[in-house]
Formats: structure tokens, C-alpha cells, sequence
């Protein structure tokens, strides 16, 4: 999973890693730590600095999180709810033979998964570090290094298309990104993300009793913006309420036909950044949107 391939961070700022659970791997330190602001960011501020973020930060993503995410493993948000459970995408059985695109695959766990059960995944992310990592485990499916919002892909590619964490939420025109994966779907085709509960974004981004309390506006849809001293953004994260992922849907030429929200299994006693046992026994912190083109 990319809260997976992409890491589920929070509106109210990000946690360091604090553990390493996989093989260490240089990395050349920040700087300096960025200012954590909300301001406007458009298309191509958020993508540039969300590349250089991944880019920079995918190594102790993938050191803390690695053995939670496996290396052949599908989950779709940090509750661990798993793809061979949730038939999301469809039974493990029909996934042979389709044709299936992975957005913000990070490491690639997911599609790794995919190819284990007959599919013939495509891995695509926007963080070139990211996909280094996938050729590091191995498992030869076909990498991708690209934006969401303009993927190089024909017309009607694929038979489904997925990202848990992946994209969605750091994107500016969600819609864009819709209209691409409609473009690239087959007649019949699905989609399913996973991002960040939109209802999260009321509250801090802490995992004890103090993440339980509100302390901003569900409404507000100014970005979180983290940023350098010059005022660059170097790292970028966008709120919509369930509506408007609604409304973006729609808006993208697809159907939306259901929405998970994962309840947190008592067999998870991980804390990963603001999502924990505590918060997700009360209030949910992922939410999967299975959408279809007709």
C-alpha cells in the first residue's frame, strides 16, 4: 500500500520516522526542517513538489513501513485491509489476464500482488526514488515514471485501475487526474482509491487523545503546504470533503458505486503517523472510492 505507495500523512503535518524495519540505505539529510503553512498551490507547484518530497523522503518511507506493506502485499490504508479480503477490485480469481494500472505504486507492493494472481499490472509513480525501490525488491512488472494527471498511456488500456494512497491526495485538479484514468479504462473498467478520510482533516494529526478533539473547519480546502525558506513548496497536500470527491467523480465521466470505510481490526496495535487503535476505534482515517466507467 502506498499510504502506502504513498505514505497517508495529515493536514496538521507529518511525523519523522522512527524506526527502521528494513535494511538501511544512505540518504542525504534535509537541510532544514520546512514551515508547515495552508496557502493556495496550483497543478504544477504540488506535482514538482511532491516529486522532490518522494523523491527525498522515499527511503525512510520505505525503512519505517516496509515489513507493514510487504514486499507482494495489497492494503489499501494503514487499518491494513487487504485486497484479498475486500475484493475491491474484483475476486482474486477474475484479476488473470487483466490488464491493470497501479497510480502512485511506490515500491510496487501492490502490483506485485496483482502479478501473483495473473494480472499483468503497470507501476506507475511520479517519485523516480520510489521506483528504485521497486527494481530493488525485484518481481519484474513493468515501471512507470509519471504524472498522474497525464498518463502515457493509449486510449482503453486497461481493465482496471487502482492506487491506494497513491496520488489523490496531493493532487490540485482531481478531476484531471479522473478524466485520464476514464480516458485509459476500458467500457466496463473500474477504479479504486484510497486517500485520507476527508473528515480527518477536522482534527489534529496526532494519534493519541489530542487527535480526537476538532480543531479546524471540515470545510476549509486551503492545501497543507510545507515550505522551504524562500517560500517554495516542497511538499503539498490537498483537502475535499466527501462531496466534493463526489462531485470530482462525476465530474471525471465516472460512477461511483460504493464507499469503504474500514473500521480498524483489533489484530492492528501499529500507530502510523496520526492513524492508530485509538482514532480509528472512533472516527474513520481512510476512505476507498469504487468508481466505474460505463
Amino acid at each position: 500500500m502506498a499510504p502506502h505507495s504513498c505514505r497517508p500523512p495529515g493536514p496538521a503535518g507529518r511525523k519523522s520516522p522512527q524506526t527502521n524495519t528494513r535494511e538501511p540505505i544512505i540518504q542525504e539529510p534535509e537541510s532544514s526542517e520546512p514551515e508547515a503553512t495552508r496557502r493556495d498551490a496550483g497543478v504544477t507547484e504540488s506535482s514538482r513538489a511532491n516529486r522532490g518530497w518522494w523523491d527525498r523522503n522515499a527511503d525512510d518511507y520505505q525503512n519505517e513501513h516496509g515489513t507493514f506493506l510487504g514486499d507482494d502485499r495489497f492494503v489499501w490504508g494503514p487499518e491494513g485491509l487487504d485486497e484479498v479480503e475486500a475484493e475491491l477490485l474484483g475476486p482474486a480469481e477474475d484479476l488473470k489476464g487483466k490488464d491493470i494500472l497501479e497510480i502512485g505504486a511506490g515500491a510496487a507492493q501492490c502490483s506485485r500482488w496483482l502479478a501473483a494472481q495473473g494480472a499483468r499490472p503497470v507501476a506507475l509513480d511520479l517519485s523516480h526514488r520510489q521506483l528504485q525501490h521497486a527494481l530493488r525488491i525485484g518481481g519484474g512488472v513493468p515501471l512507470v515514471e509519471a504524472d498522474a494527471g497525464a498518463l502515457p498511456f493509449a486510449d482503453g488500456s486497461f481493465d482496471l485501475v487502482c492506487s491506494a494512497y497513491g496520488a489523490m491526495p496531493f493532487v490540485a485538479d482531481p478531476v484531471l487526474v479522473l478524466r485520464e484514468v476514464r480516458r485509459v479504462l476500458r467500457p466496463g473498467g473500474r477504479f479504486v482509491f484510497s486517500t485520507t478520510h476527508p473528515i480527518r482533516w477536522a482534527f489534529p494529526d496526532e494519534p493519541g487523545p489530542e487527535g480526537l478533539s476538532v480543531s479546524g473547519s471540515y470545510f476549509d480546502r486551503t492545501p497543507y503546504v510545507e515550505q522551504d525558506d524562500d517560500g517554495n513548496a516542497v511538499y503539498v497536500e490537498h483537502h475535499r470533503t466527501i462531496g466534493d470527491r463526489v462531485r470530482d467523480i462525476v465530474a471525471g465521466g465516472l460512477r461511483l458505486v460504493d464507499l469503504v470505510e474500514p473500521q480498524w481490526p483489533s489484530w492492528n496495535t501499529s500507530d502510523w503517523g496520526g492513524w492508530s487503535p485509538l482514532r480509528g476505534g472512533l472516527i474513520p482515517g481512510t476512505a476507498i472510492f469504487v468508481c466505474e466507467r460505463d
